[in-house]
C-alpha cells in the first residue's frame, strides 16, 4: 500500500472526497499535495485511465469505487460524509441534488462539510445546463479572442482547467479557515467560465476604463513591452525600448541600426506609433545571431531578456535541476518510473510534496470500507457482486 499523507503539511488532517472529472482532478491534486487526505471515488466498473493527465492528476490520492446511482450506495457514500472535510464534484447541475445528495442535504448530515462544484457556467444563469469543456469555456470567457496573430482567426490559449482547479482549491482553503470561526462550511459555485474571464488581466480593466478592446498581437506584449524574435538556433524574448539608448548603440556598433539613430527615435511616443519599422530592423538583427549570445550579453547590459525555451531544454534546465524541481513518480500497473513536475511552492517548515503513486481504482476499498467503515469481507463481496462497489 503506497503512502499518500503528507505529515505537519498545511491541510494534514483534512478529509477530502473527490467526485470529479478532468474540470475538478487538479484541484483535488493540490489538495493532496499540500497533505489533505483526498480519497477518489470512481464508478465500480471504472479502470485505469489511459489519458496521461488523469493518472498525474490522481496523484497522492487514495481510490474508492461506488455507484451513486444505486441506493445502498448512496447510504455508504452518506456515511464517508460524516468524516469528511470538503467534497469536489463536477456534474451537472441539480444531479446530486436528484440523488438526495445535494449540499443541504450532505449538510443536515455533516453541518462543516465544505462541497465545491466545479461546471462549466456555474448553478444558475441561462447557460446553467450547457455541455462544455475548457476549449468552450475559453471561447466563452474572451480568452480566444485575444489569442493570435493580427488579422488571423482567433487560437486556444494554452491550458485552462488549471485555472478552475487553483480557483476551486483557494476557495476551498478560504472556507475552511473561515470554518475556524463559524464551525460551519459552505457551498462553493465555479465556473469555467468565469475562471477563464477572470484570468484576462489588462483586457477587461482597459474596456471598462477605456473602452478599448483588446487585439490579437502574436508574438507582440500588450503594452509593446516586449515581444519574441526569431534568431538563428532558436528565439528569444527582448524588451522593445527599455535603454533604449544602449540598444541602438549596440545595434549600430554592428552596423545593423539602420535608421534607429535618428533623433525622430528619441521621442517616445513615435516609437510606439511606427514600432513596426523598429520590429523589422530588430528581427533581422536578432536573426544574425544565436540565442544564448545575445541573452547572456544582454544580461550583461542588464536587459531583460531570456531564450524560448524548447520543452526538451526546460526538461534540461539547471535551474530547474539545482532546485530540485523534477519529481519521479511510479506508473501504477507498470511500475515504470517517470519524471513530472513538482510544486512551485516551497515551505520551509511544512512541506509541500506531489504525490509519487496514482492509484488504481477501488485500490483501497477494503482499507476504508473495512476498516473504517467496519464493513464484513462477507458484505464487501456481495456489496461487489451487486455493482455497488
Amino acid at each position: 500500500m503506497k503512502s499518500t499523507t503528507n505529515e505537519n503539511s498545511p491541510l494534514s488532517g483534512y478529509r477530502i472526497l473527490d467526485l470529479s472529472d478532468d474540470k475538478g482532478l487538479f484541484c483535488s491534486r493540490l489538495l493532496a499535495d499540500i497533505g489533505a487526505k483526498v480519497i477518489r471515488i470512481d464508478r465500480p466498473e471504472t479502470r485505469l485511465s489511459q489519458k496521461q493527465v488523469v493518472e498525474i492528476n490522481n496523484l497522492g490520492k487514495q481510490s474508492l469505487t461506488l455507484n451513486l446511482e444505486i441506493e445502498a450506495g448512496r447510504e455508504i457514500f452518506r456515511r464517508l460524509i460524516e468524516t469528511a472535510d470538503v467534497v469536489v464534484e463536477s456534474y451537472p447541475p441539480g444531479y446530486l441534488d436528484k440523488l438526495g445528495l445535494g449540499y443541504r442535504s450532505l449538510a443536515e448530515i455533516n453541518p462543516r462539510l465544505i462541497m465545491a462544484a466545479i461546471t462549466p457556467f456555474g448553478q444558475n444563469g441561462p447557460y446553467r445546463d450547457y455541455h462544455a469543456d475548457d476549449i468552450v469555456a475559453a471561447a466563452l470567457g474572451g480568452q480566444l479572442f485575444i489569442n493570435g496573430e493580427p488579422g488571423l482567426p482567433p487560437l486556444k490559449p494554452y491550458g485552462n482547467q488549471n485555472l478552475a482547479g487553483l480557483t476551486t482549491a483557494n476557495g476551498i482553503m478560504l472556507a475552511l479557515w473561515q470554518r475556524h470561526s463559524s464551525g460551519r462550511g459552505q457551498y462553493i459555485d465555479i465556473s469555467l467560465q468565469e475562471c477563464a474571464a477572470a484570468n484576462l488581466d489588462h483586457t477587461m480593466v482597459r474596456y471598462f476604463y477605456r473602452r478599448e478592446v483588446a487585439q490579437r498581437q502574436g508574438g507582440l506584449y500588450w503594452n509593446n513591452a516586449f515581444r519574441i524574435f526569431a534568431c538563428r538556433d532558436g528565439y528569444i524574448l527582448l524588451s522593445l525600448f527599455q535603454q533604449w539608448e544602449t540598444l541602438v548603440e549596440w545595434l549600430a556598433d554592428e552596423g545593423m541600426a539602420g535608421d534607429l539613430t535618428d533623433d525622430k527615435w528619441r521621442d517616445g511616443e513615435r516609437r510606439i506609433e511606427q514600432i513596426e519599422d523598429i520590429i523589422t530592423i530588430l528581427e533581422k538583427w536578432t536573426k544574425s545571431h544565436n540565442v544564448t549570445e545575445l541573452v547572456e550579453k544582454g544580461q550583461l547590459m542588464h536587459f531583460p531578456w531570456a531564450g524560448v525555451l524548447s520543452i526538451d531544454e526546460v526538461s534540461r534546465n539547471p535551474q530547474l535541476a539545482a532546485r530540485e524541481f523534477w519529481i519521479e513518480v511510479e506508473h501504477p500497473e507498470s511500475g515504470r518510473k517517470y519524471k513530472l513536475p513538482g510544486t512551485a511552492a516551497k515551505l520551509s517548515n511544512s512541506p509541500w510534496k506531489v504525490g509519487n503513486y496514482s492509484p488504481i481504482p477501488g485500490e483501497n476499498n477494503k482499507e476504508i470500507y473495512h476498516q473504517e467503515l467496519g464493513l464484513s469481507e462477507k458484505e464487501l463481496e456481495t456489496l461487489t457482486k451487486e455493482g455497488i462497489l
